[in-house]
């Protein structure tokens, strides 16, 4: 019961995790020290997108699983938990490559949002 507990934890921080990544650049708007965090987790996660690794989180909830005798799984968290809320068919090295260009893509355009903010704040304190 422990290690399914544990299991669940790790998969809850997962899931808070990639919504840091992907919605983490609202967060800079209210507080730019916040991109310090958020920057090296986007990088970090469109790393794993692009280059098909598994994130580290992936097998230590599959062993916490397996300990409390449950079954892990074969694939990373994003082709367990995400793929099948977001689409039916399995994962392709596209459509992760796909999910990486989205994870930048959403991330650059917030952080030019958040750079004409901070300048036209500071024009307008001259």
């Amino acid at each position: 019961m422990l290690y399914n507990s544990l299991a669940d934890l790790i998969v809850v921080l997962h899931s808070l995790f990639v919504l840091f990544v992907m919605l983490g650049g609202f967060l800079v708007l209210w507080k730019s020290s916040v991109a310090w965090c958020h920057i090296p987790a986007v990088f970090w996660a469109a790393s794993i997108e692009f280059f098909g690794w598994i994130c580290p989180l992936t097998p230590l909830e599959n062993m916490l699983r397996e300990k409390g005798g449950a079954a892990g799984y074969d694939t990373g968290f994003v082709e367990h938990y995400i793929v099948p809320i977001l689409y039916p068919a399995s994962l392709t090295r596209q459509v992760q490559i796909n999910f990486g260009i989205i994870v930048l893509s959403i991330n650059i355009g917030l952080y030019f949002f958040v750079l004409h903010s901070l300048r036209k704040t500071e024009r307008k304190q001259e």
